[in-house]
């Protein structure tokens, strides 16, 4: 790989841009260069010679309570800043606890790198009972990653640190695993830190793009289906829609990218019933950024009627689950630009000026306005009807939060169904949610590593009562930060989601009912403040008291579902 050399503060230099150091301070010399601010991770007995190295490379590091949800953190940290994320674990058990997070940043493309040792270079081929010893933790995490990359020498490690920047930054965003021996983490040995070079994101062909001009250009009922790929070109997709007048739908991944107040924005809920007759009606769709994949959709695939125009990084994904009639491959931001130059002046809003930058906020056409508004209503029926269990709560919150602030959710009913299609969000990257692996566990570690990436943003985790015992742990980490952070829990007696897939199938219900903890009281015995609120008028205070408070809050949302009422064992 090509690469810059780069000098450091080392033991001893041996030459321009070449140093002597361990293995353990190249990991983080490499990472330094990369520009790595923070790391998430848990010191263990095999990863010490990293941890040594920490602040003598302005590398922060902060300490989750498991594994798992320094990954998540990694994950809120890289979604919310566009940035890489990092962990760092020790071996054997602490890197099996990570994957779990690494495959759920694979399912959604977000670059994390999970920093882990591995067994000696020299090890038995059998194994001889070594401490945190693994059959092959490589091929466990290159399972649920873009790459498992393993550094046998010291002189490897940077470029190995250089390949994963560039997995993880090239292309579609996707997770990657660096494994370094024990033993060459502790060896000393000549390295030159090499970064790759920057390579601009690809736009599309001219011609493909061409075509998309044409294909545009005598749409009379356009619509733009907008997923997580897009987060970056959210001025792109703001020009363009108001360009062509278009109604603008998101994936739950793509929430935010245009401001949902924005008159042209029916927000995120791609699988409601309202948005499939959009599409039925629509005479061309462009899709930017998403794989329109069952997971987004839910009840089916939309009924595409009509020309549909893809933009995406990934050659892969830009022709799975659904096949356009134009492929735009490359980066969103890039292509959509040319687009945009080659769309003609004539599709624009009247006032417009065909010479406005891309972020300009164009006035928007009164008809395009209206039917927008007739569409974004029919939606918002579906959604409030979907969610009508859970809509005094989110607006509640909705009336508590400020307009940037990033609200990172699990995978819980007050969230998938109530928060996705019901609260609005104004900003790209401001709804992290756990789409397609579907984890459990996420929301209170993303929150997290969201607060470091934006201390000065409000956060707020959404969660439930049943997933977040899956990291409840992270309560002490997040009371460690010092900062306003409110912990929302709604309980509703257990795993709700399942318990009425139960109902429905008439079978009897089993292990989804339990009495969750006092959460506010086991907030306040980590060092969080801790109340517990009963109705949705108190959640909105409560949520900004804790806003203005100086740590975070546990908010112990009581919200019994009366399906909970029905006995273990029994049948519905």
């Amino acid at each position: 790989m090509s690469g810059s050399m780069v000098g450091v503060s080392a033991k001893s230099q041996t030459g321009p841009g070449h140093a002597r150091m361990t293995g353990g301070q190249a990991v983080v010399a490499a990472l330094a260069a990369h520009g790595v601010e923070v790391a998430f991770g848990i010191p263990g007995t095999h990863n010490l010679e990293i941890y040594r190295h920490l602040g003598d490379h302005g590398v922060r590091h902060v300490s989750p309570r498991h594994e798992q949800g320094a990954g998540y953190a990694a994950d809120g940290y890289a979604r919310s800043s566009g940035k890489p994320g990092v962990a760092i674990v020790t071996s054997g058990p602490a890197v099996l606890n990570a994957a779990a997070a690494v495959g759920q940043a694979y399912s959604d493309s977000v670059p994390i790198l999970v920093v882990s040792p591995g067994l000696p270079v020299r090890h038995p081929a059998l194994g001889n009972g070594i401490l945190h010893e693994t059959k092959d933790q490589g091929a466990a995490l290159a399972a649920v990653a873009a790459a498992s990359i393993r550094a046998t020498s010291v002189a490897e490690i940077p470029v190995a640190v250089a390949q994963a920047f560039a997995i993880m930054t090239s292309g579609r965003p996707r997770p990657v695993h660096l494994e370094i021996p024990l033993d060459v983490l502790a060896e000393e040995g000549e390295v030159a830190l090499a970064r790759g070079g920057a390579v601009a994101p690809p736009a599309a062909p001219a011609e493909a793009v061409s075509a998309a001009e044409q294909l545009l250009a005598g749409a009379t009922r356009p619509v733009l289906l907008v997923g997580g790929g897009a987060r970056a070109a959210a001025p792109q997709v703001r020009a363009l829609a108001e360009r062509l007048g278009a109604p603008v739908v998101t994936t739950t991944n793509g929430k935010g990218v245009l401001p949902e107040d924005h008159p042209l924005a029916l927000g995120a809920g791609i699988h409601l019933p309202a948005v499939a007759d959009l599409v039925a009606q629509a005479d061309v769709v462009v899709a930017i950024g998403t794989e329109l994949a069952p997971s987004d959709l839910w009840n089916g695939p939309l009924p595409l009627r009509c020309p549909l125009v893809r933009v995406d990084i990934d050659p892969v994904g830009v022709v799975t689950n659904v096949v356009p009639e134009i492929a735009l491959v490359g980066d969103a931001a890039r292509t959509l630009d040319s687009v945009l130059a080659a769309v003609t002046p004539d599709r624009m809003p009247l006032g417009s000026s065909p010479d406005a930058p891309a972020s300009s906020a164009g006035p928007v056409d009164r008809d395009a306005a209206e039917a927008a508004a007739a569409w974004r209503a029919r939606k918002a029926a579906d959604a409030q009807a979907e969610g009508a269990e859970w809509l005094e709560l989110v607006g509640a919150l909705a009336d508590g939060l400020p307009r940037d602030a990033i609200v990172a959710a699990d995978s819980a009913m007050v969230c998938y169904y109530g928060a996705i299609a019901n609260l609005p969000v104004h900003q790209p990257s401001s709804f992290l949610y756990p789409v397609g692996f579907g984890t459990l566990g996420y929301g209170l570690p993303a929150a997290i590593g969201a607060k470091i990436a934006h201390p000065e943003r409000p956060v707020i985790a959404l969660l439930g009562d049943g997933g977040v015992m899956f990291t409840v742990a992270e309560l002490a980490t997040a009371a460690a930060l010092g900062q306003p952070l409110p912990v929302v829990i709604v309980d509703n007696s257990g795993y709700g989601e399942i318990r009425n897939e139960m109902i429905d199938r008439d079978d009897p219900v089993r292990a989804v009912t339990f009495p969750s903890p006092d959460f506010a009281a086991l907030g306040r015995a980590v060092g969080c403040l801790g109340v517990t609120v009963t109705s949705p008028t108190d959640l909105a205070e409560a949520v900004r008291e804790a806003l203005a408070a100086e740590t975070a809050t546990v908010i112990h949302v009581i919200h019994h579902d009366p399906a909970s009422a029905i006995a273990e064992g029994a049948r519905p």
